[in-house]
């Protein structure tokens, strides 16, 4: 029996504490004019104009708007919203792109992300929830940071509220308009694997995470990681100016706030992780994270502008076509380069969107190869038909064109009756008019105009 799907059942009357607004306030979130706007009464959202639905745990969890480009292409590529994550999804992915720029020095990059995440579907073989109904997961053969993740997070359904969205001028660089009434579709990109052309592009990255855990006396762990983009009051889900191996203390802009006291910090660490009282809350890092006081190395500088090409920021809807099956099964291949072009960077994204039955399938125009690259008509080229073209100069003194597989068959060529152009001549007469050779190449010469 198929799971019932609960969908605008899940919504009700938000329910907002005095202690939830007082805590945005310290983090900044709700301070900036019009950032936060909270509903009434009304039991079912309706965001005004210019206005996301979101949640205060997904806000205390690293999300701001306008959202980040990497978080805005994950959600294109799954085909979700953001009430359809979780909270624990949210921080993770937070997370990883605090330790991309911070302790990588790279952009967040989407072949990596393949290589430690996956999607799965939330809820019962009974219910299946429609708020936080996708759950980002680790894979269980890849050895990640131990994240410390609550193994639930109680009411946050109930605390929604809109987040103003900035108007980027085009659609797709904007979150996606709320609809609760979208059903959530799984898509084969929930567990696309890595390819292999991605994993020897991550490599790399793969050791140096693995060398953070590991190395003695200078280990990451996950708690430090939350700790840390906490701590900076940087919130790593937001489009910023700078990457955080920018990152330039109280005077960055895009620090939301003060620092927050160490009594602050230890209380909202707890809250959204399952360190309990006796666990202690890191104040330092053993491995120091890039920022504008430790900048990256040269050849970091470099590889970080070399992963900011890899993964598109952003997709536009408008731009993709249906895929067959082979290319959505997430084993994608390089795009063959266009030739009048420079060859095309690599898109991730694009290789691995799943068709689905809600995307409308834009059909693929005939492109069959030409011999010919060039545009410019030559007298053994046949015009297209229904296309207008204007007749070519012709030299009918010059040598037989070179030939063309475009070039009419003598058998097929059409024989029209053409009348002799009717030269008017001076009143003096050019003899070598008068001579029957001349004569007989200027009508063989007027029978080839239009061809």
């Amino acid at each position: 029996m198929a799971a019932a799907d609960l969908g605008a059942a899940e919504w009700e009357r938000s329910k907002i504490t005095n202690q939830d607004l007082n805590l945005l306030k310290k983090l900044g979130i709700s301070k900036k004019p019009k950032a936060v706007c909270f509903p009434s009464e009304e039991s079912y959202p309706t965001p005004p104009m210019g206005y996301r639905v979101s949640f205060v745990d997904h806000l205390i969890r690293g999300l701001s708007a306008p959202i980040h480009p990497f978080l805005r292409g994950l959600l294109f590529v799954y085909g979700l919203q953001l009430h359809h994550l979780t909270p624990n999804s949210i921080l993770h992915i937070s997370i990883f792109i605090t330790l991309c720029e911070a302790f990588l020095g790279v952009q967040p990059n989407w072949a990596l992300w393949k290589r430690i995440f996956f999607c799965r579907r939330n809820g019962s073989s009974n219910v299946a929830y429609n708020i936080g109904g996708v759950v980002i997961s680790v894979r269980s053969s890849v050895n990640y940071f131990d994240v410390k993740l609550p193994d639930s997070v109680q009411g946050w359904r109930k605390k929604w509220l809109y987040i103003w969205e900035e108007n980027h001028g085009c659609a797709e660089d904007n979150i996606p308009p709320f609809d609760a009434a979208e059903k959530i579709l799984r898509r084969r990109s929930w567990d696309a694997e890595a390819t292999e052309e991605e994993r020897t592009s991550t490599e790399a990255l793969m050791t140096r995470i693995h060398e953070l855990q590991n190395t003695r006396g200078k280990e990451l762990s996950g708690i430090q990681i939350t700790a840390y983009f906490l701590r900076t009051r940087v919130q790593p889900l937001q489009a910023r100016k700078n990457p955080l191996w920018n990152y330039a203390g109280d005077e960055d802009t895009n620090h939301l706030s003060t620092n927050l006291e160490v009594k602050d910090l230890d209380r909202l660490v707890r809250k959204i992780s399952s360190l309990n009282k006796k666990d202690p809350i890191p104040s330092t890092y053993r491995v120091k994270p890039y920022s504008a006081t430790n900048a990256l190395p040269k050849e970091g500088a470099s590889e970080a502008t070399a992963s900011a090409q890899s993964p598109p920021p952003a997709v536009s809807p408008r731009n993709k076509r249906k895929r067959n099956d082979a290319e959505d099964s997430g084993t994608s291949k390089p795009e063959e380069a266009v030739p009048s072009r420079q060859k095309a960077a690599y898109d991730p994204y694009l290789e691995t969107l799943i068709s689905s039955d809600d995307e409308e399938e834009v059909p693929t125009a005939d492109v069959a190869a030409r011999t010919s690259t060039s545009h410019t008509l030559v007298a053994s080229e046949t015009p297209v038909e229904g296309e207008e073209t204007s007749p070519p100069q012709q030299n009918v003194g010059a040598a037989t064109p070179p030939s063309s597989p475009l070039v009419p068959s003598p058998k097929r060529a059409r024989v029209e009756t053409i009348p002799e152009p009717t030269f008017q001549l001076s009143s003096s007469s050019n003899p070598l008019l008068d001579d029957p050779t001349i004569k007989e190449l200027l009508r063989i010469g007027a029978q080839f105009i239009g061809y």
